[in-house]
């Protein structure tokens, strides 16, 4: 991966790190209670496995994954 591109990654995981609620492996959970309006919306991130990714986008999730690794980079 070209150095310039790597710094792009580590820049954008940097900054959902900074302003998004970190809710670790409740992220599936989070992410279908906000959808579905059983919670306020707001930015999360976390971790989900391939499944539940999966199925997250089969109901209309917006998700993505996030470069860098697991869990929060600072952990």
């Amino acid at each position: 991966m070209p150095d310039s591109l790597h710094k792009i990654l580590l820049e954008m995981r940097r900054q959902v790190e900074q302003n998004c609620d970190y809710v670790g492996d409740r992220f599936a959970e989070e992410a279908r209670r906000m959808h579905y309006g059983e919670t306020e919306k707001r930015d999360i991130y976390g971790e989900a496995s391939l499944k539940d990714a999966a199925e997250l986008i089969d109901e209309g999730v917006d998700v993505m994954p996030l470069p860098g690794g697991r869990g929060r980079s600072d952990a």
